[in-house]
C-alpha cells in the first residue's frame, strides 16, 4: 500500500505542476497590446508595455523557482530523503515532540536556504528593476531573523501541542487539535494587527488633520464605531499601496500604507477606507472566520482518518516516504501531499466568496461615500503596480481572491454618489 501512495502522492504533484503551468500559459496569451479604453485617462501606453514586462518577468520567474521546487521534492520522495531525515532525527532523539520539531525544523530551514537566492533575485532584481523594492539588505535578513523566531515560537508550539496531543490521546486527537485551530485562529482574526504586524512595521495613530476627519466623518454617518486608525511604515519595504482592515468588536483597525496616503487624494483614501468598512458592515470577517472553521473541520476530518494509530494508516505513510516505522511528523507530511486536491478545492471555493465580498464592499463604499474616487483609487493602484489588468478567467477563477480591475470599474460605473 506504501508504493500504491508513493504514486498517488507523485501523481497529485505532477498534476498541480502540470495544472499552474496551464493556467501560466493561459494568462500569458490572453495579453493584449491594447490599452483598455477605462484606463486611457491614468495610463500612458509606456507605464502599460512595462506592466507587460513586470508581468512576463515574475511569470518567468515564477516557472523557474517552481521547477526547482518540484524537481527538489521529486527527489527527496525518489531518493528517500525524508525517511533518512528521519533516521538522523532519530539518531539524535526518540522523544516524539522533540523528533517532530528537529525534522520540520531542518526541513524548513533547508527549503529557505534553498529558496534565499531566488527570494534575493526578487527583492533586488526584478522589484529594483520596476522601482518598487525600498527593502534594504539589512530589512530583509531582519525580516529573515524574525520569520524564523515567529516559525519557532508559533509553528513550533502548535506542531510540539498537535504531536503531544496525538501522544496523549490518540482517538480524540482530531476534536482537541480541532478546537486548538479553531481558537488560534480567533485570536490571530483579533490580534494580527495588534501582535504580528508590529514586530515587522511601525504603526502609529493616524494624526490629527483633514483626512483624519474625514474618516471619522464618513464612520460616523456610516454607523461605524472607529477609534483605531493607524498608519503603517509600508514604504520601507516596497512603493505598493495597500489598507487593510483587522480584528473584531473593540478589537477592530484600520490600517492605512503611508504609500496610500502619500499618492492619493483625500477623497481617494475615504474611499478605500470605506471599502474596508464595508467589510465589517456586510460581516465579511465573521464570514470569514466561519469558512475558516469550516476548512479546518474538513482537513482536521481527513487527517484524523489517516492518522488513526488503530489502523494501518500510519504505517502506510510512513512506507510512502521510504521509511519503515511510522511517526507523527512523517504522517503530517504525507498527508499534506495527500489533502493538496481538497486544499485546491476549498481554496477555489474561499476565493470565489471572496470576491463576490469585494464587490460587496465595492458597492457598500459607492453607496455610502462616493464611486468616482474608489475608481480612481482602484486605477492609481493598478497603475502604480503594474498589474496585469486583463488576465484570463480561468486563473481568476482558481488564483484571485479579487476580482480584476476592469470588472470591479465597471460594477462601480452602475452606483452614483451619495
Amino acid at each position: 500500500m506504501g508504493q500504491q501512495l508513493l504514486y498517488i502522492i507523485t501523481g497529485i504533484l505532477v498534476f498541480d505542476f502540470i495544472l499552474e503551468r496551464v493556467l501560466d500559459y493561459l494568462n500569458a496569451r490572453h495579453f493584449s497590446p491594447k490599452l483598455p479604453e477605462a484606463l486611457k485617462d491614468i495610463y500612458d501606453p509606456e507605464k502599460y508595455r512595462n506592466s507587460q514586462l513586470y508581468f512576463r518577468d515574475n511569470q518567468r520567474f515564477g516557472l523557474l523557482t517552481s521547477s526547482v521546487s518540484f524537481i527538489a521534492i521529486m527527489l527527496m520522495l525518489y531518493l528517500s530523503g525524508f525517511a533518512y531525515l528521519d533516521s538522523v532525527v532519530r539518531g539524535i532523539t526518540t522523544h516524539p515532540v522533540l523528533m517532530a520539531l528537529l525534522f520540520f525544523g531542518i526541513l524548513g530551514l533547508a527549503s529557505d536556504i534553498l529558496s534565499l537566492p531566488f527570494q534575493l533575485y526578487d527583492t533586488f532584481v526584478i522589484e529594483e528593476k520596476y522601482g518598487f523594492n525600498k527593502t534594504t539588505p539589512q530589512t530583509f535578513f531582519t525580516d529573515k531573523l524574525k520569520g524564523y523566531l515567529l516559525a519557532i515560537i508559533i509553528g513550533g508550539g502548535l506542531l510540539a501541542l498537535m504531536t503531544w496531543v496525538y501522544q496523549l490521546t490518540g482517538q480524540w486527537f482530531g476534536l482537541i487539535v480541532w478546537w486548538v485551530l479553531i481558537l488560534f485562529t480567533l485570536f490571530m482574526t483579533m490580534f494580527y494587527a495588534s501582535v504580528i504586524v508590529p514586530l515587522f512595521n511601525k504603526l502609529t495613530p493616524l494624526e490629527e488633520g483633514e483626512l483624519r476627519s474625514e474618516i471619522e466623518r464618513f464612520a460616523e454617518n456610516a454607523g461605524f464605531d472607529l477609534k483605531n486608525i493607524y498608519l503603517m511604515d509600508g514604504s520601507k519595504r516596497s512603493t505598493k499601496a495597500n489598507a487593510f482592515f483587522s480584528g473584531l468588536g473593540k478589537k477592530k483597525k484600520i490600517v492605512l500604507f503611508d504609500t496610500l496616503v502619500n499618492d492619493h487624494t483625500v477623497e481617494e483614501v475615504v474611499s478605500v477606507l470605506a471599502h474596508e468598512i464595508g467589510h465589517y458592515q456586510k460581516k465579511h470577517t465573521k464570514k470569514n472566520f466561519a469558512m475558516a472553521i469550516i476548512q479546518i473541520t474538513i482537513m482536521i476530518l481527513v487527517l484524523s482518518f489517516f492518522l488513526n494509530p488503530e489502523t494501518m494508516w500510519p504505517n502506510y505513510l510512513a512506507n510512502a516516504l521510504g521509511a519503515k516505522e511510522p511517526s507523527f511528523h512523517l504522517g503530517i507530511l504525507a498527508f499534506g501531499m495527500l489533502y493538496a486536491p481538497l486544499s485546491l478545492i476549498t481554496g477555489i471555493i474561499t476565493n470565489v466568496i471572496s470576491r463576490k465580498f469585494e464587490f460587496e464592499a465595492d458597492r457598500f463604499a459607492a453607496e455610502n461615500y462616493a464611486s468616482k474616487p474608489l475608481q480612481d483609487a482602484l486605477k492609481k493602484m493598478s497603475v502604480n503596480h503594474l498589474s496585469n489588468l486583463q488576465p484570463h478567467p480561468a486563473y481568476v477563477f482558481v488564483h484571485f481572491s479579487h476580482p480584476p480591475l476592469l470588472l470591479r470599474l465597471k460594477s462601480l460605473e452602475k452606483h452614483q454618489v451619495i
